[in-house]
């Protein structure tokens, strides 16, 4: 079933600079998607990198964010942005249907080990290097 979630501004400036391809998945994502979601963040100055990794929120200068080939996404629920785990992983359950259908891999941060990270995709390196 297909719902009638749209991107509101915030979302579509935030998917400014962003990858086509990863822009594909997301607005097919929210088609899927039984949970609303909005883009927070997608291309990142190499500043902003550096404000995030010296408050915890980032582990790394050589983020996805700073090329446009990553997007930090978070759900929408009864008009209010939630933070919780369980949300995310519905979320990523849409984005990984997303990217099969349209053939293009991407890598979901809430399935890394060390440092899980619910609200990011991004394309996967092997393929946009």
């Amino acid at each position: 079933m297909t719902h009638k979630f749209t991107f509101g501004e915030r979302s579509k400036k935030n998917l400014t600079g962003v990858h086509a391809d990863l822009v594909k998945v997301a607005h097919r994502a929210l088609e899927l998607s039984q949970i609303d979601f909005t883009v927070t963040e997608g291309l990142r100055t190499k500043e902003r990198q550096a404000q995030l990794m010296s408050a915890g929120a980032s582990k790394t200068m050589n983020s996805r964010h700073i090329t446009g080939h990553a997007i930090d996404i978070a759900p929408i629920i009864a008009g209010e942005v939630r933070w919780d785990w369980p949300p995310f992983q519905e979320l990523a359950k849409a984005f990984k249907l997303a990217a099969k259908e349209l053939g293009v891999p991407i890598v979901w941060g809430g399935d890394w080990v060390s440092f899980k990270d619910g609200p990011h995709f991004e394309l996967d390196r092997r393929k946009y290097p």
